[in-house]
């Protein structure tokens, strides 16, 4: 069974069962979305794991992002581990017991130690990557990982190029709609060792515009072995900034 409206509002308010480690802003977020066989990502999910569904379909996003003040809790924002840029690869999921997440297939980060951090705290696929945003009128990020866990050099990787901004009203997302089944994710799974863990992340929902976007690229789900859509975006979100407070594995 899917899980319940309910179930999916719930998430959105702490558990209380880990404690807070982080504080972070996201700031100047893309977040573009493909429908997908639910099968296909099915098979790629660890047990304890399955596919969560919107108008019928599994569903693959691409999330770069601008990350700032991310400082543990209780300490001042340090260099090379606060501010630095992200892009992930995921997809929608929930557990035995219904409650909704998302699994990240990748996380490539421009900072070494928040990727040593994230690997050893969260136990999540972070990558290094070679990464820049030029932030203006509109922003103009760039990506190219460097697999340091794989071996593999930066220059062995194609460069991923986005250029995009927001457009229209900005909304919050209503339940039971597509944005709020794509945004409001709260939890995140990981494989550790084994078992399977989850994080929670808290913040107030996004305020989201439709986004605005000149130039987008699959190379990183290519680099994670998942399909390459033929078609453009099914859809396509903008958030200009959230602040949130990241808790430990459970």
């Amino acid at each position: 069974m899917l899980p319940t409206t309910d179930q999916r509002l719930a998430a959105r308010e702490p558990d209380g069962k880990a404690s807070l480690a982080f504080l972070q802003h996201w700031e100047h977020l893309l977040l573009l979305h493909w429908k997908v066989d639910p099968q296909l990502i099915q098979d790629t999910l660890p047990p304890g794991l399955h596919v969560d569904l919107a108008e019928d379909s599994a569903w693959l996003s691409i999330v770069p992002f601008v990350m700032n003040w991310a400082r543990p809790r209780r300490l001042p924002a340090l260099p090379l581990l606060s501010h630095f840029l992200e892009l992930n690869v995921r997809t929608y999921v929930y557990d035995d017991n219904g409650v909704p997440g998302v699994w990240f297939y990748s996380l490539d980060c421009s900072s070494g130690p928040a990727v040593w951090i994230a690997r050893k705290f969260f136990k999540l696929p972070y990558f290094q990557a070679r990464m820049k945003a030029a932030i203006t009128d509109d922003v103009h990020y760039t990506c190219r990982r460097a697999d340091r866990y794989g071996g593999a050099p930066y220059g062995s990787y194609r460069l991923s190029v986005f250029r995009y901004g927001g457009q229209g009203q900005i909304r919050i997302p209503e339940p039971d709609t597509l944005p709020f089944f794509l945004l409001e994710r709260y939890y995140f799974y990981a494989w550790d060792d084994g078992k399977l863990r989850r994080g929670q992340v808290a913040h107030s929902p996004y305020r989201y515009q439709e986004a605005d976007v000149a130039t987008f690229d699959t190379i990183p789900l290519c680099l994670d072995d998942l399909p390459l859509p033929s078609t453009p975006p099914d859809a396509k979100h903008y958030v200009d900034k959230v602040k949130v407070d990241v808790y430990g594995l459970q």
